[in-house]
């Protein structure tokens, strides 16, 4: 996808980012004024409410970037996620252990008594998911915003549309390019991991039950001592809900050390450690290990096609009161 020039400058030592792509909705119909008039305090209620939450618990960030991944990747950024209701997406298997709505659903109830009517969900998440990144240390990145939010959410439509741990490279590949994304998005969004927690269960696809009901390795991609500490975290009998730090390193930090933990073979899932041992992807993990300041620029430019992924805008969706609930 061609793009259009880049702006980067950084300041207090932060690194600020505005882009726009030529062919993405994002140029032509999301703008970076678009509240400007009509609720010019939203990007500020926003960022506040997140940064609040954030405050009583610093797995927030880490939940509210998973939430953009999993709205985004389904029916594109509507906050399709966000409806409640049997057979929606947030009723899917994939989708239940996912967090963050309750500061969705607070930044929409700021919202909706200064400017009533006017904020949609799909726009809250997105811009809860940036905050949330610049919060944990991570790139500024300015958002253009206009999304409206979608009326359909089923969960038939999840499986088909998010990336399993297990996935190979080609399967990977394959659906990140039917969003629109490359080859590089891929791997720098992957970067998402730097912070937040997952199940045992997802994971436990690389290591085995003995004879006597322990746990032993059977990914020899992995690190023996960190596949050790793994097993002792989440042993065969571990609680369902029990969770293990995606980077334990500096695990509510947005930084590169993912690419780190990759390089020495401690990615926790079998989709993170593929992008080291494929040769399509291997320079590129080692070029975003090295210097962080190349990884945000890579981070800036993702994001923001992810967050331009299927936008509905204009007179499509609507522009719903609750975020769990269609306007009918």
């Amino acid at each position: 996808m061609e793009k259009r020039p880049t702006a980067f400058f950084y300041t207090h030592g932060v690194f600020f980012v505005w882009l726009c792509l030529a062919a993405s909705a994002s140029c032509d119909e999301l703008t970076l004024s678009f509240y400007s008039a009509s609720c010019p305090s939203a990007e500020l209620m926003v960022k506040n409410t997140v940064r609040s939450a954030s405050d009583m618990d610093p797995t927030i960030p880490g939940k509210l970037l998973r939430l953009l991944f999993h709205d985004c990747f389904v029916e594109g950024c509507d906050a399709s996620v966000l409806l409640q209701g049997t057979g929606t997406e947030r009723s899917d298997p994939a989708n239940t252990s996912l967090g963050g709505f309750s500061v969705i659903d607070s930044a929409k109830r700021l919202l909706e008594i200064f400017c009533p009517g006017t904020v949609s969900c799909a726009d809250i998440v997105v811009l809860a998911a940036r905050d949330a990144v610049e919060i944990a240390g991570g790139p500024v990145v300015q958002i253009p915003t206009g999304r409206r939010d979608g009326k359909v959410s089923a969960a038939s439509n999840v499986r088909p549309n998010i990336v399993d741990t297990s996935f190979t490279m080609d399967e990977m590949i394959k659906l990140f390019l039917s969003k629109g994304l490359s080859l590089d998005d891929l791997v720098t969004l992957s970067g998402a991991h730097t912070i937040g927690s997952a199940h045992c269960g997802a994971f436990s696809d690389r290591f085995q039950q003995d004879s006597k009901g322990k746990l032993k390795l059977i990914d020899t991609s992995l690190d023996n001592a960190y596949a050790g500490e793994l097993m002792r975290q989440c042993p065969a009998d571990a609680n369902p809900s029990t969770t293990v730090k995606i980077d334990p390193n500096t695990s509510f930090v947005f930084d590169n050390q993912y690419y780190q933990n990759l390089i020495a073979h401690r990615g926790l899932f079998q989709s993170d450690s593929v992008l080291l041992t494929d040769d399509r992807t291997r320079k590129l993990v080692e070029s975003l290990a090295q210097d962080k300041v190349i990884f945000f620029e890579s981070w800036a430019q993702s994001f923001l096609k992810l967050a331009s992924i299927g936008v509905k805008t204009g007179e499509e969706g609507e522009i719903r009161a609750s975020c769990p609930t269609t306007n009918a």
